[in-house]
């Protein structure tokens, strides 16, 4: 039986996970724990080699800067082999970077182990998004937004379980526990994965980036959508406790706030947008983060900043699923690509505008930066109706 026939939407409304779905959930459970069992590690890797955090700064960067490497790269192999091949190739080559990172003796190849795990998480969250698009297109609904769930579902699982794991059995059976993990977890999804076929025209061509505006305006909404969440995570802590005398266990709600709203919007965003359709969705969610991000912004005490934060979870939570969905269905364009273009836009404004924020905000104070960031909506506002081609049943 061919793979696309598996699914008949009557099931999945009735409860059933379908294979194809539970296969690319479990790719994104997998990437997130990956990238969430690396942040405990952060501590031990610095001490290890004998860094300061100017050199520890230095190496995350390369972590960046091997992300928005490989994902142009990714897409453009997703275009010529589908989703399929990609996804399980850079999810095999990712599983044991985490044990390479433990094992590495100095600064020099640990530049490279950090290249290499950035670049390989990113080229795996291309691929996972494209075959998500894919499954979508197969479903004739949406599943985007959960995927990113679980994402942040596996981030949370790798973060929480890292530092207790190796605070009693240490960071080498760690570092060995998430690659068997991974390895399960990509045995399970394995056989599952949707097969999808290259794109007709991409075999052809030469491997480039897309010169027509729509795949850059919808990596424009990424981008904004993206930037005001990596600033929360940076610096709505800081802001929490420096500018509105929060104390540090209060100054961490405000992020956990944002974090546990967002990830109950992306299990309910699929929903909500098979009933109303990508462009009211993404209108409604940039409205809603919007107001909660001057909310935040303008609060005079901390508890209603927190609540700030909260709204601006709900609102943040499906804005980037939408937006990769749109990608990776624009007309005439493989998906690969158009979501390289998406990705890679959106994630260097996660990686590269907090650092302009910090400094600013250092300057200004941070009240003013979450005032002023939400300008940024008003242009994903301007662009809302190219979301869509985020639906497969094709809503007004």
């Amino acid at each position: 039986m061919d793979q696309h026939t598996i699914i008949q939407p009557p099931a999945a409304r009735s409860g059933y996970m379908p294979k194809i779905r539970l296969a690319v959930s479990l790719l994104f459970l997998m990437n997130g724990f990956v990238t969430g069992s690396w942040a405990p590690k952060i501590p031990e890797f610095k001490d290890r080699l004998g860094i300061g955090e100017s050199v520890l700064g230095l190496l995350i960067l390369c972590f960046g800067i091997g992300s928005l490497v490989l994902m142009p790269i990714a897409g453009g192999f997703i275009a010529r082999m589908g989703s399929q091949k990609v996804v399980k190739v850079t999810a095999v080559l990712l599983s044991p970077l985490l044990l390479l990172l433990t094992l590495l003796p100095n600064v020099w190849t640990a530049v490279i182990g950090m290249f290499l795990l950035g670049g390989f998480v990113g080229a795996m969250d291309v691929a996972m998004n494209a075959n998500a698009v894919e499954v979508e297109k197969s479903m004739r609904r949406a599943i985007m937004s959960s995927c990113h769930a679980y994402w942040s579902l596996g981030g949370l699982i790798g973060a929480a379980s890292g530092g207790l794991i190796m605070a009693h059995f240490g960071v080498y059976v760690h570092a060995i526990l998430v690659t068997l993990f991974c390895l399960a977890v990509l045995a399970v999804a394995w056989p599952m994965i949707l097969a999808d076929q290259p794109h007709p025209d991409a075999v052809k061509e030469k491997l480039s980036l897309p010169m027509t505006p729509l795949p850059w305006l919808i990596g424009i909404i990424a981008l904004f959508s993206m930037v005001p969440e990596g600033t929360v995570l940076d610096w709505g802590a800081l802001y929490l406790r420096n500018e509105l005398g929060a104390s540090v266990a209060m100054s961490g709600f405000g992020f956990a706030a944002f974090s546990a709203t967002m990830a109950i919007m992306r299990f309910a965003g699929d929903h909500v947008r098979d009933r109303f359709g990508g462009v009211r969705t993404l209108r409604g969610s940039t409205l809603i983060a919007l107001v909660g991000m001057i909310l935040a912004g303008l609060a005079p005490n901390a508890v209603l900043a927190m609540l700030g934060f909260a709204l601006a979870g709900i609102g943040i939570a499906n804005m980037v699923p939408i937006a990769f969905s749109a990608a990776g269905n624009m007309p005439g364009l493989a998906p690969g690509i158009g979501l390289s273009v998406a990705t890679f836009m959106g994630y260097s404004g996660m990686l590269f505008a907090p650092s302009l924020i910090g400094f600013i905000g250092e300057h200004t104070g941070f009240a003013i930066i979450f005032t002023c960031v939400p300008i940024l909506f008003l242009v994903v506002l301007a662009l809302s109706h190219h979301a869509v081609h985020a639906d497969p049943k094709g809503h007004d």
